[in-house]
């Protein structure tokens, strides 16, 4: 193909916009796909992707398009999830691109990540084309929304594109709008080669292949390659593009989309965000790559069959692969024996990597309570230590001040839940910083929050506030120091390293009470009396006793002397006694998982 008839784009959009329905029309109005292979969602081929209806991974997928000037152009989609979770995603697909299509639901307006992605898009120098979809439903606005638009992006209302992906409505003009305004690539089919590696996936029989965009020279099939982070070379086993199935070609030259199955086995020789180049050849620097991300949240992932170990640290390995914000790191528990430290870019990330685990692997697994990086200075020595989990942080007589991540918090909401708000985020030590009004009836209330406060279930708060409507975005704001204290559980005087959580001081009292309300429920009665104490410190701030099961000693007593009674009551209660101190009191899976429930009202 001529380079200058190749059109690489993106789709971009806040997530349940209709992005993944617009991919498929257009598959359908290319002739990609005939209507007998076609189906909903069809770049989302994961299972969760099709129940939970977002995008959870970047996909690619080659169309030819024959334009109304006659000539044919290959399209590169990548397809990006739109939940911001998965905002690292979004990123490595726009270096990848020369324009992206930017999708604004009629019924909805502009959203928080729609905006996030428009200034990531913006950063990367692509050519905006912007959409407003859902205008065959009843409550459309697309006239007010392309005017939002015009004010947020420049691009006048008259050149927003109104669509309807459900019904195929106007699919033509985008498609010929991304021939008209999207550049093609540039880049020298003679020069040596540069493949940026935007996405990979394992296979078990053509091992690591890798989703790549060159930007300069030709891959010929069969040619040995190299990697250039770590001087790896392979022969591949073949190269292809996608269509939207994976299919081999001879060739990827300057400016095309495709992948590389490497037949690499191990995970850690074709990272995400490398440069693949030729052995004999080889580029003399690798393309600008991705900056590694940092996770936000971190949660500790336990077997409960201790033999699964080894099975959870290669399924973690594997999905690394294909999700390179996911970080993990091994550990153990008194309670749970050995683990893994995972970190996460947000919540919905950790419950979709969970979910993927179990499905995927076949794993039974434990969730610890979700936990952020603190910052700890010592007071002795000066020096700055991490701590990713409440069970590592030193003794409080040592510790001069503990410092915690805050985010700048973006909420678009329409203004009747102003007051809705506020209430939520300053309950959750929020700061109020500025507010906007970007359109009439709607605002964007800005605010800095702990990390810690958001990551448990604000947005799900901030979603049933507000019936749906309120969108957020956030970012990394820095460390603040804070008041805060490691707040113990002990379950029969022994402490539960798992359950241990990080909280503000005066946020101590009330989490300690919920926390062993919610155990005393969960712990089953032993044959002695089990107490349950949260403490901070040397210092119980709240204690509930499960209450022993009893035999009836005095049930063949029918009379007689008080003293009888006596004797069998005070022989019942060494035994107790002896038993509690020797005895063991199991904590069951559904003691962790409620931790991870507990209920801020």
């Amino acid at each position: 193909m001529n380079q200058s008839n190749i059109r690489n784009f993106c789709i971009i959009a806040h997530i349940d916009h209709g992005k993944s329905t617009l991919a498929d029309r257009m598959l359908q109005a290319t002739g990609t796909l005939s209507d007998r292979e076609m189906q909903e969602q069809v770049l989302d081929d994961m299972d969760l992707e099709r129940e939970k209806g977002v995008t959870i991974k970047a996909s690619a997928v080659r169309m030819n398009y024959t334009a109304q000037d006659g000539q044919t152009y290959e399209m590169n989609l990548i397809d990006t999830p739109g939940h911001v979770d998965f905002g690292y995603e979004v990123s490595r697909a726009l270096l990848s691109c020369e324009g992206a299509v930017l999708v604004v639901d009629a019924t909805q307006g502009i959203e928080a990540q729609t905006l996030a992605n428009l200034y990531l898009a913006i950063e990367a120098d692509l050519e905006i084309i912007p959409v407003v979809n859902k205008i065959d439903l009843p409550a459309a606005l697309p006239d007010e929304v392309a005017e939002e638009v015009e004010n947020i992006t420049g691009i006048p209302a008259e050149e927003v594109i109104p669509i309807s992906a459900k019904m195929g409505t106007n699919i033509e003009a985008v498609l010929e709008s991304i021939v008209r305004r999207v550049p093609p690539p540039s880049g020298e089919t003679e020069a040596p080669l540069q493949a940026l590696v935007f996405d990979s996936h394992y296979d078990s029989y053509k091992g690591v292949i890798a989703y790549v965009r060159v930007f300069q020279g030709t891959l010929k099939d069969r040619q040995w390659i190299k990697m250039m982070s770590n001087a790896v070379t392979t022969e591949p086993i073949e190269i292809g593009i996608f269509s939207p199935a994976m299919k081999p070609v001879k060739e990827l030259t300057a400016g095309e989309v495709g992948y590389v199955a490497t037949g690499l086995k191990t995970v850690r020789e074709c990272r995400v965000g490398d440069t693949i180049t030729l052995k004999d050849k080889s580029a003399e620097k690798p393309l600008p790559g991705y900056e590694a991300v940092k996770p936000m949240v971190f949660a500790g992932f336990y077997p409960t069959e201790g033999e699964d170990y080894a099975l959870l640290k290669e399924a973690l390995e594997r999905l690394q692969l294909n999700d390179a914000s996911l970080v993990f790191d091994p550990e153990t528990s008194d309670a749970l024996n050995f683990g893994f430290r995972c970190g996460f870019l947000g919540m919905f990330h950790m419950e979709i990597i969970q979910e993927r685990l179990e499905r995927e692997y076949d794993l039974d697994l434990v969730a610890t309570a979700p936990s952020v990086r603190y910052e700890v200075v010592m007071a002795q020595t000066g020096e700055t230590i991490i701590i990713e989990s409440p069970a590592d942080l030193p003794d409080p007589g040592t510790i001069e001040e503990i410092r915690e991540p805050w985010m700048h918090v973006q909420i678009f909401t329409p203004d009747e839940y102003y007051g809705v708000i506020m209430d939520l985020a300053i309950k959750r030590r929020g700061e109020f910083v500025g507010q906007e009004y970007p359109a009439p009836g709607r605002v964007i209330l800005k605010f800095d929050l702990p990390l810690a406060e958001m990551i448990v279930n604000f947005y799900d708060r901030l979603k049933s506030a507000t019936r749906g409507y309120a969108s957020m975005d956030y970012d990394f704001a820095g460390y603040r120091s804070s008041k805060l204290v490691k707040l113990d559980v002990l379950v029969n005087k022994q402490a539960v390293d798992a359950l241990a959580m990080i909280v503000h001081e005066d946020d101590a009292y009330h989490r300690g009470q919920r926390l062993v309300t919610q155990l005393k429920k969960e712990i089953p009665r032993q044959m002695f009396e089990v107490p349950i104490q949260a403490a901070v410190g040397n210092r119980v701030v709240s204690r509930a006793n499960v209450k022993a099961l009893r035999k009836d000693v005095l049930a063949k007593c029918y009379g007689g002397d008080i003293t009888r009674k006596k004797k069998l009551l005070e022989k019942q209660k060494k035994g107790k006694k002896r038993m509690k101190m020797i005895g063991n009191v199991e904590v069951p899976q559904e003691a962790f998982l409620s931790v991870l429930r507990l209920d801020d009202d």
